[in-house]
């Protein structure tokens, strides 16, 4: 069963682009796959949810929500998250991410919104 892990910036987006995320997976990954963030995505939109903007306030709140029941935390040690991600990327470890420098450190398959309507199960 491979892992997906979603990165912060690619939940947030679901607000921004009013994709749904999870039939969209259900729909390009044709093998057994659970789904996880790390407990840092959890931590920053923690933060987010607590801003003044009013924007990433709700962004934060809407992908909290959403993750809720149907996500599982993944406890992680010292480090940036970005990091922590690159470096769980492998076979069997999928990361979900729209950030740009998040994609070059990764050199196996990740998952981006294509278009945005869409999501991308890419080869790197």
């Amino acid at each position: 069963m491979k892992r997906i892990v979603l990165d912060t910036n690619f939940l947030l987006a679901i607000s921004q682009f009013h994709v749904d995320v999870f039939s969209e997976i259900r729909r390009i990954c044709d093998f057994p796959y659970k789904l996880y963030v790390i407990d840092k995505t959890i931590d920053e939109l923690g933060i987010l949810a607590k801003t003044p903007s009013k924007k990433a306030k709700q962004a934060a709140k809407l992908a909290l929500s959403l993750i809720g029941g149907r996500v599982e935390v993944l406890k992680t040690g010292e480090g940036y998250a970005d990091d922590i991600l690159a470096g769980m990327a492998d076979k069997d470890t999928i990361i979900a991410t729209q950030d740009k420098g998040l994609k070059r450190k990764i050199k196996s398959v990740l998952i981006t919104i294509k278009q945005k309507k869409y999501l991308s199960l890419e080869r790197t």
